[in-house]
Formats: structure tokens, C-alpha cells, sequence
């Protein structure tokens, strides 16, 4: 019987096939379109989803069933002693929580992880908890670390419209519209438990300005005094269009040299209050350079 098995869910960006190409398992996230439910990487792909997004579909989200939860606890400690478990923050939503108490029912064999992560920054959690599991820690072990270090990363997301923030109630109509008026492109943050608004900019260059400096800061000052880029992992985070993170991530070799620069999707759960043209980056520190 093999000793840890790692899950989280489709917030975390990984998609099923990158899953078993990792040996974790991941827990699609379900959506509603027009009231109809579909599951992020199983019936619902990323071409769907932007498309339908972009029709004016109401796209809303939601957590797993309890018992869809509590079955793949089950199926996992079948061949596996302990079971570690990244959701999605708790202060995004609610099926950490949840998770909390089905856990409960397993006894310590089931360990559920709030770190405060959400899209990129949890998939570095769970190629975290990877390496520590291989490294023979155990369940207790793997929650404890990563928990002590949830502060230790930083998301900052590049919106080209306040369309979608506005439909899905996180700002009133009539800021939107002043906002379309003024040209206003926020720029928002997720540092911890919420995402929340950090800036604005009229363009995307500036945008991309704001938040590298925003980043070095944060590796300066803010995770952990980890002591430079060498020893954090940095993700350009994009919405839809890869193309333009390809272009971006060769504007960023300088800005932080002897940092690899990775880029991947921003998970749907975030997209969906972002729209298409979101863009920024994500980083977080690298635990085996601690």
C-alpha cells in the first residue's frame, strides 16, 4: 500500500490528464451555465467555457457534492495509508470547509489543507506536497508545512474589463460604467484569504508595470525573506490568450534573471470574474530552496 495520496480540485489549473501524468487526483469543479450543471475539465473545456462566456451565458460556480467528496476519500485510502487534500482557500469558498468535516469521518487518515491558495499558487501547493510526500513526510506533516508557509505567495491579475466583475455582482453597475467611461483597467490582488482590487491602469503596459514592480516588492519584503528570485517560482497567469503571456514572459527574463518563468491558465473559478482578457502573474516561495 503506497503511504500519501495528493488531491485538490480544478481551481488549482491542473487539468485530469496533467493529473495522472502527476499521480494526483483532482476534483472537478462544477459550474452553472444557464442553470444547466457542467464539470471544469470533464463535460465543460476552456474553449467552451470562453465561448459561452463571451455569448452572455450566466456562468456561475459551485462546490463538489459532499459525496462525490467523501467516495474519492474512500477510493484513495483503498490503496493509499493517508490522503492529503488542497482545496481551494477557504476565504474564496466554501468546500474547504466542507471538506473539513467529511473529513472528520476518516479519523487523522484524511488531512485537509487551507493555505490560502487558489489557481496557480495552489498548483505549486500541490507539486509541493508532492515532493514532500516522495520525501516520505507524512499526511500531518505535509498540512503543517504548507500551512505554515500560506503567506509566502502572491497573485496579481491584469483585467481589460469590469464587465465581468459587474455581472457577477462584485461591483455595482454604476461603478462599472464609470469605470468603462474613465477607461479604468483594474488590477487586482489575491494575498491570502481574498482577491482583492490593487490598482488601476488605462493600459495594458502599464498594467504589466505595476505589477512587476508590485512583485519585486513582495520578494523583497513580504515572502518569508526568502532572499531573491532564486529561490521563489514565478507563473505568468493568463486568462485566454496564451499568446500574449508567451510575448510577456520574454519581457520578464530581465526584470527577474535566474528566475524560470512558467505560464499557465488561470483556473475557470477565477476566470470567471476576470474574463477573457485577463493576464498577470503568480508567485510563490520555492519551499526546497527554504
Amino acid at each position: 500500500m503506497k503511504k500519501t495520496a495528493v488531491m485538490t480540485d480544478s481551481n488549482s489549473g491542473i487539468t485530469q490528464t496533467e493529473a495522472a501524468e502527476l499521480g494526483v487526483t483532482v476534483l472537478p469543479m462544477p459550474f452553472l451555465l444557464d442553470g444547466e450543471v457542467y464539470y471544469e475539465d470533464i463535460n465543460l473545456t476552456r474553449d467552451d467555457f470562453y465561448r459561452r462566456l463571451e455569448e452572455g451565458m450566466s456562468i456561475s460556480t459551485s462546490q463538489p457534492e459532499p459525496e462525490t467528496v467523501i467516495e474519492t476519500y474512500r477510493k484513495l485510502l483503498e490503496d493509499h495509508e493517508e490522503v492529503v487534500h488542497i482545496p481551494m482557500s477557504s476565504g474564496l469558498s466554501g468546500s474547504c470547509q466542507t471538506a473539513y468535516m467529511l473529513a472528520r469521518e476518516f479519523e487523522g487518515r484524511v488531512q485537509v489543507v487551507d493555505n490560502q491558495r487558489i489557481s496557480i499558487t495552489q498548483r505549486h501547493s500541490v507539486l509541493d506536497a508532492l515532493t514532500l510526500a516522495e520525501a516520505g513526510k507524512s499526511a500531518l506533516e505535509i498540512r503543517t508545512i504548507l500551512e505554515a508557509d500560506k503567506f509566502n505567495a502572491t497573485i496579481y491579475i491584469y483585467m481589460d474589463t469590469l464587465y465581468y466583475l459587474k455581472k457577477g455582482g462584485r461591483i455595482t453597475p454604476a461603478a462599472a460604467a464609470l469605470g468603462t467611461i474613465l477607461k479604468i483597467k483594474p488590477v487586482l490582488t489575491i494575498q491570502g484569504e481574498k482577491l482583492d482590487s490593487f490598482a488601476k491602469a488605462r493600459t495594458l503596459q502599464q498594467g504589466k508595470k505595476l505589477m512587476v514592480t508590485a512583485l519585486k516588492k513582495d520578494i523583497d519584503t513580504r515572502l518569508g525573506g526568502i532572499g531573491g528570485t532564486e529561490n521563489v517560482r514565478i507563473s505568468i497567469a493568463y486568462s485566454e490568450s496564451r499568446e500574449i503571456a508567451l510575448a510577456w514572459q520574454q519581457e520578464l527574463a530581465s526584470e527577474f534573471p535566474g528566475c524560470e518563468i512558467g505560464i499557465e491558465p488561470l483556473s475557470l473559478s477565477v476566470a470567471c470574474h476576470i474574463g477573457p482578457g485577463g493576464l498577470g502573474f503568480a508567485c510563490s516561495a520555492n519551499l526546497k530552496a527554504m
